[in-house]
């Protein structure tokens, strides 16, 4: 291997990667356990288990509108918006949209409901609001948790974004919400803000949608957008199945290509073994 440096070097810097990635795996999943318990916990203690799907949403905004006293913060900006123990326990969080959204999909996601973000985008494709989804009889309705709102037709049947795209239906819908903005319509949403991603953020989407028309729908990435514990796991993984590839890749290189006689690790601890118990005797 000394007569290939770059190689020897890839090689160190691939078991580097292999032992931080592993590392941040074993981390990671204790995080999100340890996330998980939390969440489960509080889950069972405001929305009863034998509740209907549209019950236990009503339990979890009933709980955010008129649960006990809440922490408060003469800073908000130092809190962690992506925490869901700051999300459900700080007043100023649970009034704003994109940290409400964040509290209720975690609580309802403990609960057993699919739930996901929805973002609402202005004419030049900024987010203005943020709601939920929630996946009901097969249908994807739409609760706003900062105004403690299921949104629904006049029928009274609870409403999809579609059916909310019909001005008549939005403002039938919203006019027993009080104070609720006008503008929270419902022309232009997205689950995933792609366009935030510098540099290539607005070229990402039309590429996807090119490649995968489906891949916003196929996927709920509301937890890896919404959750730290989630998003470290789920990179943490990624990033070990590149380091064990890029290992296996090498290893095959060396050995095919260079001729490198490389002694497996299973081997050297096999060696040492012997080593060791002979010396004992």
């Amino acid at each position: 291997m000394k007569r290939y440096p770059f190689f020897r070097v890839s090689w160190y810097a691939v078991n580097v990667l292999l032992i931080v990635s592993l590392g941040a795996v074993l981390y990671s999943a204790g995080w999100e356990f340890s996330t998980r318990s939390y969440l489960q916990g509080f889950s069972d203690a405001i929305v009863p288990s034998s509740d209907s799907p549209e019950q236990k949403v009503a339990a979890i905004l009933a709980w955010m509108q008129h649960g006990p006293a809440r922490r408060s913060t003469t800073d908000p900006n130092l809190l962690d918006a992506r925490n869901p123990e700051d999300t459900l326990n700080y007043r100023q969080l649970l009034e704003v949209c994109g940290t409400a959204t964040n509290a209720f999909v975690n609580v309802a996601q403990s609960s057993g409901l699919r739930a996901r973000r929805l973002l609402l985008l202005d004419d030049t494709r900024v987010s203005k609001h943020v709601v939920v989804e929630v996946l009901l009889d097969a249908r994807w309705i739409v609760v706003d948790p900062s105004y403690h709102a299921m949104l629904r037709v006049p029928a009274g049947r609870l409403a999809t974004r579609t059916e909310l795209q019909n001005p008549e239906i939005f403002r039938a819908a919203t006019a027993v919400i009080p104070n609720y903005p006008s503008g929270y319509t419902y022309e232009r949403t997205v689950h995933v803000r792609l366009s935030r991603i510098p540099l290539v953020g607005r070229y990402l989407r039309p590429a996807l949608n090119f490649i995968w028309p489906s891949w916003e729908e196929s996927i709920n990435w509301t937890l890896l957008l919404e959750r730290e514990s989630f998003a470290m796991l789920t990179i943490s993984i990624l990033l070990l199945c590149f380091a064990l590839a890029a290992r296996l890749f090498l290893g095959w290189y060396g050995s095919h290509r260079l001729g490198i006689v490389r002694v497996r690790l299973r081997d050297q601890l096999i060696r040492a073994g012997d080593v060791l118990f002979s010396n004992s005797k």
